[in-house]
Parts: C-alpha cells; structure tokens; sequence
C-alpha cells in the first residue's frame, strides 16, 4: 500500500504534509504535488496534515479517482523532491525576522 495525492491537490500545494513525512517522498509539480509509492512507506502521517484532504491510501480510492496511482508514480519520478513545507499554494513559508 502507499499513498497518493488527488486532483483536490491542484493548485492548492499546501505543504504541511511535507514536514510531516519521514521519508521525504513529496515531490512538487507546477500544479500540484505527488507522492513517490517506491518511497512512500505507508506512515499515514501526511492524511491529517491535507486541509483539502487530497491524500487518499491507494487501496481507499474511490473507482473514480484510481488513475492518480499512475499518476503519482510517473509524475514523482519527473519533478524534485519536496524536503520542507511552505506556504498555501506553494508561496515561500513567512521567517522570522
């Protein structure tokens, strides 16, 4: 089993689920952000952390959604790693001064 983002994700790429994961398997699209299965090791810290509750466990998803499984393992293996959360729609998170 792994974990999948869904297209609830689209242009939202709130990244709480980031800081969360153990094993750094996000990954960041210009749209959207996925979730690396080969990587993924079934923690189900990040379902909490998705205010559009666009993470969903592969074997959970509805009949309509299934596709976001291939989706997830050819898009993550396109675009970089995700090692640390920033703002809602991927906007740089605010530093103290």
């Amino acid at each position: 089993m792994a974990y999948v983002v869904t297209d609830e994700c689209i242009g939202c790429k709130y990244t709480d689920c980031v800081d969360v994961c153990p094993v750094s398997c996000f990954h960041e699209g210009p749209e959207m952000l996925y979730i690396n299965p080969e990587e993924c090791i079934d923690c189900n810290a990040c379902v909490a952390e998705c205010p559009p509750e666009a993470i969903w466990a592969d074997v959970d998803l509805p009949e309509d959604k299934l596709q976001w499984i291939e989706i997830n393992g050819e898009m993550s293996a396109k675009y970089p790693v995700l090692h640390e959360s920033r703002g809602p729609h991927g906007q740089p998170s605010s530093q103290p001064s």
